[in-house]
């Protein structure tokens, strides 16, 4: 078998179960006993295992059979799992990454995970089966195997829990001298059904109802109220000897069901459960194919040189006047609006490829800072252009590290400011109009102007008159300068201001903005608006002479016709007025050397763009009009022309250069 016609599958399928570990490995230490996710991840690093011995590299087979060894005897309840097997479990995966990542660069992903494999294989051996015995008992109250609960039951149990209720195990203990018990477990029941529902009882209802038991009766409650509540509610009825209420534990109870009794139908009913879910997912799996970003960019050039046909066909049409051409033309152009609109949809991919990285950096990142951080994601399902996706992780990720590091106080010092220990950095992705925009904030220590001022000024990019009069906005811009930090020692995560300038120059080559806004001591929030799409754009197309150039409309604020006698010159620099601000021009003639066509006139067709808080005016000969583009590369040969971000074929075949505005700007 050629095993290099496969490495790339290999790869990726490879990288999508590391992520599918790291992320179940995170939602099971927050609910350890869902035996759900653990067969979930049993199976990512199954497969992974048989995929990598299949493809040859037997040290990642090695530590994945070792780590699912582990997991089997987990799901087993052979080894309750505990923060220590969590942790060793995570840095497996870890290692499983770095292995991964050393195949991709070429390597025959070797690493010596000895050491990691003996405590893989202690785990397994059960030399912490006896605590987890133990801890198992502790767990289980006495009386709740009695409940002999079938697998509906269990299913509204553990559907309950996922919803946000709460399981009770409550014992009800009646009086000696009760004279009309069924009397008082009707009350009981009422009671109780106010409050939440009940789900088993032991005895059974008729049972009860008959008076056919002692002075005790048991039952389960699935509600959201408390159980000192639940205690107070009870003990109100007449005739109550005590009452007791502990949590049930559906995993528990199942694996003391399952000692006593074999495996119970239940069981044998999950893995059925289990095989006809895996088969429905390797259904779906069949519907889509993998397909190489390449053969979609070849797809988009040959769909561009079908539009400029279309315009040319368009123009044709027009000039013949001939209706049957004219009608096919037509057809044409919505049949071609239609394909454009699905290639540009393969192109666009689910933002949460970026964002499911995170949840296990924070963890690693949080336990290395002893902080406790929450981190909330939402809008993940956003999507937005390849191009982009793959370019937007780093920035994403320097910003994170920023907020846990210098943003999300200690759980002390938030302890001090009457803050919960518990800090909060939200991740948020949503559409408006072309834009995709995503918010990174936090409710940490916040920026500190002064502080940002002083270094600025020492720094010398601004004067003491200069900070007077800018706002906060303006002064938190001054922590993307290239080398501004106010970090009073360098730390492996790095200060917030270190590396922000390289975050803000990557966001703008995307075509996209950031901005900044703090509250001292309630915490920051970074946003950034990105592009859809980098291969489609709206422009608005200008005349300098008689050549054609297009400024994005992201950047443009209005166009306006300017008389010559409204320009004034400050220091050599022509500016206007412009609603009270001044408003430095510049002569795009001039910029890009275009020899004189037409005779000057009185007045100046004038583009206003914004970048930030700076603006310019952008001297044109004429206004064409609104178009969408396609943007395309000038190649490697035409990489430093200044103030030209790309180019594009318009209908009648014409090329039309794209202005950075941003360069101009600066």
């Amino acid at each position: 078998m050629e095993i290099d016609q496969y490495l790339g599958v290999f790869i990726e399928e490879s990288k999508e179960h590391l992520q599918s570990l790291n992320q179940h490995l995170l939602e099971l230490e927050k609910q350890p006993e869902d035996i759900g996710l653990v067969n979930e991840i049993f199976r990512s690093a199954h497969t992974l295992k048989g995929m990598s011995a299949t493809m040859g590299y037997q040290d990642l087979a090695n530590l994945t059979h070792q780590m699912e060894n582990v997991l089997d005897a987990i799901r087993n309840h052979q080894i309750t799992i505990n923060p220590d097997i969590l942790d060793i479990v995570f840095e497996a995966v870890d290692n499983l990454e770095e292995m991964v990542l050393d195949i991709e660069s070429g390597g025959a992903g070797t690493k010596e995970v000895t050491a990691l494999v003996r405590q893989l294989e202690a785990i397994e051996s059960g030399e912490a089966l006896h605590q987890s015995e133990a801890a198992a008992e502790d767990k289980t109250p006495e009386g709740q195997s009695n409940l002999l609960l079938d697998e509906f039951e269990l299913a509204v149990l553990r559907e309950s829990e996922e919803k946000g209720f709460q399981n009770f195990y409550t014992k009800v203990t009646l009086r000696e001298d009760c004279m009309l018990k069924a009397a008082r477990v009707y009350m009981v029941f009422e009671v109780l059904e106010a409050l939440g529902e009940v789900v088993k009882s032991n005895p059974d209802v008729s049972q009860l109802e008959d008076e056919a038991f002692d002075q005790t009766f048991e039952l389960l409650l699935v509600t959201k109220e408390s159980k000192e509540l639940i205690e107070e509610k009870i003990l109100k009825v007449s005739e109550i000897d005590a009452v007791t209420i502990q949590d049930f534990f559906i995993d528990t109870y199942k694996h003391i069901q399952d000692a006593a009794n074999g495996e119970t139908a239940a069981a044998v009913m999950e893995e059925k459960t289990e095989a006809i879910t895996t088969e429905k997912k390797a259904q779906q799996s069949n519907k889509t194919i993998r397909v190489n970003i390449e053969r979609l960019d070849i797809l988009m050039n040959l769909f561009e040189e079908l539009v400029i046909d279309r315009g040319r066909l368009e123009q044709i049409a027009e000039e013949v006047k001939h209706p049957e051409l004219h009608e096919t033309v037509e057809r044409m152009a919505r049949i071609s609006g239609d394909l454009q609109s699905i290639v540009l949809t393969m192109r666009m991919v689910s933002i949460d490829q970026v964002f499911n990285r995170f949840p296990r950096m924070v963890r690693q990142l949080a336990k290395d800072l002893g902080k406790k951080i929450d981190l909330q994601i939402e809008g993940a399902e956003t999507e937005l252009d390849r191009t982009v996706i793959d370019e937007i992780g780093d920035p994403l990720v320097h910003l994170i590290r920023n907020s846990l590091d210098h943003g999300i106080e200690t759980p002390e010092v938030r302890r001090g400011l009457g803050k919960p220990e518990t800090g909060t950095i939200k991740l948020k992705a949503y559409h408006s109009g072309n834009h995709v925009f995503i918010d990174i904030s936090d409710d940490g220590a916040g920026i500190n102007r002064k502080k940002i001022t002083d270094k600025a000024i020492n720094n010398g990019l601004i004067t003491k008159e200069q900070a007077a009069i800018m706002n906060d906005n303006q002064i938190f811009g001054l922590i993307m300068e290239s080398g501004f930090s106010t970090a009073e020692t360098i730390s492996d995560i790095s200060g917030r201001g270190v590396g922000l300038d390289v975050v803000r120059n990557t966001i703008e080559s995307l075509g996209g903005t950031i901005t900044i806004s703090s509250e001292e001591g309630k915490g920051s929030m970074f946003s950034i608006e990105l592009p859809l799409t980098l291969s489609i754009i709206s422009v608005l197309l200008v005349e300098i002479q008689k050549e054609k150039y297009a400024v994005p409309l992201s950047s443009i604020i209005e166009t306006a016709i300017i008389p010559k006698s409204d320009i004034m010159h400050v220091h050599n620099q022509a500016v206007i007025d412009f609603r009270g601000r001044v408003v430095p021009l510049v002569s795009l003639k001039d910029v890009f050397q275009v020899p004189n066509v037409y005779e000057e006139t009185d007045y100046y067709s004038v583009v206003i763009i914004k970048k930030g808080d700076k603006s310019a005016g952008l001297i044109v000969d004429g206004f064409i009009g609104q178009q969408e583009i396609v943007l395309k590369s000038l190649g490697n040969y035409l990489t430093e022309i200044f103030a030209i971000s790309g180019a594009t074929i318009l209908g009648d075949g014409q090329v039309a250069l794209i202005i950075d505005s941003n360069a101009l700007i600066k």
